[in-house]
């Protein structure tokens, strides 16, 4: 093979897997909340299940990133496993749409496909056309990737070395695994079916030596999946497993009946002069027969999976890691969801937080325990920790989301968080304060204590409003909070008239009203931050994914 050739190989795998990845990207980026809403809310029908799965990888061309975004789903239990058991199957019918756009045969239209696609992309400024241009021209390219490959392997028949190569994946076992390893390596199975339709299409490799190869690659695409559940919980273990046990079915199946049948032969007769289109129907029907026949067992396939990776006690760093590793991986589709399901219970237990300081900051000033002031400032410091800990994970979803209704909702979390974490910096004020008058001697006149319980109360109603915003409509809760807000307002001008009234009479020491005028400012600004978050719970509401902050 001349360095020319093999350049214009490297070159047109380059442009084939740049195509896949473009197809794949806008149209998550067009289409992937819509995609996310279904899935999250699948109902365990199985053939709806299977349905969907096919249906969403079919769209965005890959399997992988179906499976891995179900792991994710399963792991954060927004989804059964018994449901990620149709959706697996599913997405093993829809990844071979990829094989089928190939078998096509219109290379020789792939420079306008690919033209059309850029002129979107360039000259027209509307977010989704400029999507919609990003398919094309993915569509295009892989095309053009496609046929250098093809025109580049064309010289590799009168090798015969690589002739020798190829003709023993006529073997079942090195066909399988050969096709298992180059596809795990690559880590997409429509990729790795691309190649091998090229070599078909060089007349390198045969359709009885190419069903073994093929077979392997269905194998090796669930090693994406698997290092994808490496630190997950049990359930999205056993989703790989399923995945993989349901390819291995598939192969053993039909590697018998291609051993003992003449099935190449019949399916290369269908389409004698497209071998392309020949290693694409083996790759539909492998996939379509395998999940009818498996389609009745699936929960029995659960079962099995449970058997083999039987319950353990889930240690909290690996769901750390976990995290890290899915943010990290480049099958992105569904991050959010499973993201912003687990942001939202991290930032409950924030609010948790949060609310038990501003109650204990009121009720310092009668209790005067000075362990208690140190549980508070413990409590501070965890709000802080998930301040830090929550803003660095949703950078990191914000750096990989493409969907501006996902970005919308992200950036209202930081406004969440941000605010959250000053009600606690007011509420340690306030015990401060507390603990500032107990050790002066100081005390608070009658009136000022009965003042101070009607801020305690006003300020845990807006807490505990907060807290429970899945239960109102967003009208409701903006009504209410406002109302809310309006009230702590105007008790915090009457308390402060009062308070300087005491001070005319007399009544009140200096420093006890400096500090209680502190107080009041801290209670005002914790009414104006329930205000903030209530309102970004409200957008935030009506936006897709896992909802407003739930009960605490």
């Amino acid at each position: 093979m001349k360095i020319e050739s093999f350049f214009s190989l490297l070159g047109g795998l380059a442009l084939f897997l740049y195509g896949m990845q473009m197809m794949s990207t806008n149209l998550e980026a067009a289409a992937g909340n819509r995609m996310k809403q279904i899935l999250e809310r699948l109902t365990a029908n199985r053939f709806l299940g299977v349905c969907v799965g096919a249906g969403i990888t079919a769209i965005i061309q890959s399997s992988s990133a179906t499976t891995v975004m179900v792991v994710g789903f399963v792991n954060s239990q927004l989804m059964t496993l018994k449901q990620a058991v149709w959706i697996i199957m599913g997405a093993n019918i829809g990844t071979t749409i990829t094989g089928q756009l190939i078998a096509l045969d219109i290379g020789a239209i792939a420079p306008l496909i690919a033209f059309v696609g850029v002129g979107l992309i360039l000259f027209v400024k509307k977010k989704k056309v400029q999507f919609a241009g990003g398919i094309v021209a993915g569509l295009g390219i892989l095309f053009l990737g496609m046929g250098m490959m093809s025109a580049a392997m064309i010289p590799l028949r009168e090798s015969e070395a690589f002739v020798r190569l190829m003709t023993k994946f006529s073997n079942p076992f090195l066909g399988i695994l050969a096709g298992a390893v180059f596809t795990a390596i690559i880590q997409s199975s429509s990729a790795s079916v691309g190649i091998l339709q090229a070599l078909a299409v060089s007349g390198l490799i045969g359709l009885d030596s190419a069903v073994f190869v093929l077979f392997g690659q269905n194998i090796g695409t669930c090693i994406t999946a698997a290092l994808a559940s490496i630190g997950a919980n049990r359930d999205a273990k056993r989703t790989t497993l399923i995945h993989l046990m349901f390819n291995i079915i598939g192969t053993a199946l039909f590697t018998a009946v291609c051993i003992i049948t003449p099935f190449t032969a019949w399916m290369a007769a269908f389409t004698p002069s497209n071998p392309a289109a020949q290693i694409a129907n083996v790759h539909t029907l492998f996939n379509i027969v395998t999940t009818l026949l498996l389609l009745p067992f699936g929960t029995q396939l659960a079962h099995i999976s449970e058997k083999l990776l039987p319950d353990r006690p889930q240690q909290p760093a690996d769901e750390e890691r976990w995290f890290e590793e899915l943010l990290a991986s480049e099958h992105v589709l569904g991050v959010s969801v499973i993201a912003r399901k687990q942001l939202m219970e991290d930032i409950n237990q924030m609010l948790g937080l949060a609310v038990e300081n501003v109650e204990k900051g009121f009720l310092a000033f009668d209790d005067k325990d000075t362990k208690e002031l140190e549980r508070i400032t413990a409590r501070e410091e965890e709000i802080d920790l998930f301040n830090a800990r929550l803003s660095r994970r949703i950078s990191k979803v914000l750096a990989i989301e493409n969907s501006p209704s996902e970005v919308d909702a992200l950036r209202r979390m930081f406004t969440i968080i941000g605010n959250v974490e000053r009600i606690g910096d007011h509420a340690v004020n306030i015990a401060e304060y507390a603990q500032t008058m107990m050790e002066r001697g100081l005390e608070l006149t009658s009136q000022a204590h009965v003042e101070l319980k009607e801020m305690r109360d006003t300020a845990m109603a807006a807490m505990h409003l907060i807290c429970n915003t899945s239960r109102l409509t967003p009208q409701n809760l903006l009504s209410q909070a406002s109302a809310l807000e309006e009230d702590i307002d105007n008790k915090t001008m009457l308390f402060r008239a009062n308070q300087i009234e005491r001070m005319g009479n007399g009544t009140c020491h200096v420093e006890t009203s400096i500090l209680y005028s502190e107080i009041l400012t801290d209670y005002e600004r914790i009414g104006d931050h329930a205000l903030n978050i209530a309102q970004a719970c409200a957008k935030l509401g009506n936006g897709a994914g896992t909802g407003p902050v739930r009960p605490i």
